[in-house]
């Protein structure tokens, strides 16, 4: 663990490990006036490649994420997630060019494991899905520490709808983020608790959005040094309201589109069903579903079968035939999975999300 403050950088710490030092490293950089950085992607979609994003566009969304959530100097920060990748090391940035002390910490599924509530306090911090349901799911007497932000932000995946109904005990603003390393982190943020909760994502003051004949996003923005980002992401926009601000609705990826006997199915969509059933959890039972996610496998009648994955634990008959009937009446039949597959556990990318791709090749 490691304080550092970008007030007092004539007394900065020395780095006890080598995550620290690099921590430290990137940030005399960034002191230092550098002017390009060399980020990679997450590697959750292909193969991470290099994106070169230049120091105008960094600081471009550092202030508008500052803006947009309130943060003042003297925030405090937990920096929490990978440095290796964009959404660590804009939190670097944040707190560099918005003034904001920071904790830095090697990442851990519970990051909030070594701080007491009422001793430790932070007003803003950026969080993987699977960090808020290790903290939820393990560690309900963090609760505090979480519910004493102005903001957290939670991307690098998406949160599951029984994910988002836990979320509700949140006190503090809870956001789903929308972007990637190309758009230098998120460009739309989605309440996901409180009276504002909504399921679109409002895209931030100077963001323009669009869609290509497939129906996939493509974004525009200062961030992008105003290049036209194409993103193989399925969305409905909503129509101008006149704010500025457009909204849109996330319904999956093009590149994730099941061919099952002619019938191109949504996998996102087929997981959010699922999850629906799942969050009517019984009661006194506060353990959080399994995660899983849905895919095809090839099938010599239908091309593709839908199937479901999930990690550890099987789902029960009776609630697996309730998502199953539920799917059928919402999406047809054929998006209806065939078969549940449980694997020990699932692989994962360096920022923590699942790597589809991989788990699916360590069942074949």
């Amino acid at each position: 663990m490691m304080n550092l403050d970008p007030a007092k950088t004539n007394s900065w710490p020395t780095a006890q490990t080598p995550y620290e030092e690099e921590a430290l490293a990137f940030c005399r950089a960034w002191l230092g006036g550098q002017q390009q950085f060399t980020l990679y992607t997450s590697g959750s979609t292909g193969t991470p490649k290099p994106i070169e994003l230049t120091r105008a566009q960094m600081q471009a969304s550092a202030q508008l994420t500052g803006q947009t959530l309130g943060l003042q100097t003297g925030d405090a920060a937990l920096v929490c997630l990978n440095i290796r990748y964009v959404a660590g090391i804009m939190m670097l940035v944040r707190g560099l060019e918005l003034g904001l002390p920071m904790t830095i910490i090697d990442p851990s599924a519970n990051p909030l494991l070594d701080f007491t509530p009422g001793t430790d306090t932070f007003a803003f911090t950026a969080l993987v899905p699977l960090q808020v349901q290790t903290i939820l799911d393990g560690s309900p007497d963090k609760l505090p520490l979480l519910d004493g932000m102005k903001a957290i932000l939670v991307g690098g995946a998406a949160t599951s709808s029984a994910l988002e109904k836990a979320i509700g005990l949140i006190k503090a603003p809870v956001y789903a983020t929308y972007g990637m390393t190309e758009t230098v982190s998120h460009i739309a943020l989605r309440r996901l608790n409180g009276s504002l909760a909504s399921e679109f994502f409002t895209a931030l003051q100077g963001v323009q959005l669009g869609t290509d004949a497939r129906g996939c996003l493509h974004i525009t923005s200062v961030a992008t040094n105003f290049d036209l980002i194409q993103t193989n992401d399925v969305v409905e926009l909503l129509p101008d309201t006149g704010t500025g601000n457009t909204q849109f609705r996330l319904l999956g990826r093009a590149d994730r589109i099941i061919n099952s006997g002619g019938v191109k199915v949504q996998p996102e969509q087929v997981e959010q069903l699922i999850y629906s059933v799942l969050a009517n959890r019984p009661p006194n039972n506060d353990t959080l579903p399994p995660r899983l996610f849905v895919a095809g496998l090839p099938d010599e009648r239908l091309g593709q079968r839908v199937v479901v994955i999930c990690e550890q634990v099987a789902i029960d008959m009776q609630r697996w035939a309730t998502a199953q009937a539920l799917i059928r009446e919402k999406l047809g039949a054929y998006a209806v999975p065939k078969e549940i597959i449980p694997v020990a556990r699932f692989l994962e990318t360096p920022t923590g999300k699942i790597d589809q791709k991989a788990t699916i090749a360590q069942i074949a």
